[in-house]
């Protein structure tokens, strides 16, 4: 059977595939999303175009030395009233992430791209929309105390499979794209394809 590599370090997204059965390495990808991030949204690339491009950047690296292999790279982009906001660099700038977004509604776009020969065969763009409540100060400042640096690797600056779940009203989407990657399509495609037993 094919090798199937994750190009991630994402904990969660190594987690979901582990505990889906599904055999696979993990290599980061290393790449510049900040800058490629920035070209694009200078392009005025949609928040849905920069997640896919993301993932895919990710893939094609580590199908560039692994061409043998599936690899799978992934994504995920917060969309904030047309704007996309980055993760958070300090508690501070946590803070100020989820005062801006509470008591209001934000897009989460997980993106999906598998390379096999070193070429793009399937891609998948999830989206989820996530209402927050109105939380208080008082709140707010504890459950960045009892979770931050935790927290400082997720976009919008929370874990929904944690503490986090608190902060919202309404999830409507499915719970894998929230946590980054679109896990029942993926594992479709790899069915259908013959990678993996079904």
């Amino acid at each position: 059977m094919t090798q199937i590599i994750l190009a991630s370090r994402s904990a969660i997204r190594q987690t979901l595939l582990i505990n889906a059965g599904i055999p696979f390495t993990a290599l980061p990808a290393r790449i510049d999303e900040d800058a490629i991030k920035a070209a694009l949204l200078a392009e005025d690339a949609t928040p849905r175009d920069l997640a896919d491009a993301l993932a895919e950047f990710k893939a094609r690296k580590i199908s560039e030395k692994h061409p043998d292999a599936t690899v799978i790279g992934s994504d995920q982009v917060l969309e904030f009233q047309g704007q996309v906001l980055s993760t958070p660099t300090s508690q501070e700038d946590a803070a100020n992430q989820l005062r801006m977004m509470r008591g209001k509604q934000h897009k989460l776009l997980s993106a999906v791209v598998v390379y096999s020969g070193a070429e793009p065969v399937w891609r998948y763009v999830g989206q989820v929309r996530l209402l927050m409540r109105e939380i208080s100060d008082d709140y707010l400042a504890a459950y960045l105390d009892r979770n931050w640096p935790g927290i400082g690797e997720s976009v919008g600056s929370y874990k929904l499979e944690e503490e986090g779940v608190r902060l919202f009203a309404t999830i409507d989407g499915d719970y894998f794209n929230v946590l980054g990657m679109p896990l029942l399509e993926l594992l479709n495609f790899l069915a259908v394809k013959g990678m993996i037993d079904q």
